[in-house]
């Protein structure tokens, strides 16, 4: 399994990005896949969440702001990020969970996302 994320950088805070997870090696149409990210000093947490059957879960921090999606004919998973925040800056890692669970089994190597005017 590979998961290669592209799409990261530097936002203002209010701007938008859109990452990119292109995933190889998976049945991705029936596929979990997730995005977790980390910043400076905290653990990992899950950010947003989407199943093969598409249904979505978000962190109540991103609930409104950030969209999960899929594209089955790509094999590519999307985070598109709106009304970005400073405390939205993180290395965001794109996962291929555990069955329709949450659980990563893979990750992505990471894409950083820095918020800053």
């Amino acid at each position: 399994v590979q998961l290669v994320e592209s799409g990261g950088g530097l936002v203002q805070p209010g701007g938008s990005l859109r990452l990119s997870c292109a995933a190889s090696g998976v049945i991705f149409s029936i596929a979990s896949m997730g995005w977790y990210r980390q910043a400076p000093g905290k653990q990992r947490e899950l950010v947003a969440h989407i199943t093969g059957g598409g249904s979505t879960n978000y962190a109540d921090s991103v609930k409104g702001r950030f969209t999960i999606s899929r594209d089955n004919a790509k094999n590519t998973v999307y985070l598109q990020m709106n009304s970005l925040k400073p405390e939205d800056t993180a290395v965001y890692y794109c996962t291929r969970s555990y069955g329709s669970t949450t659980t990563p089994a893979y990750w992505g190597q990471g894409t950083q996302v820095t918020v800053s005017s």
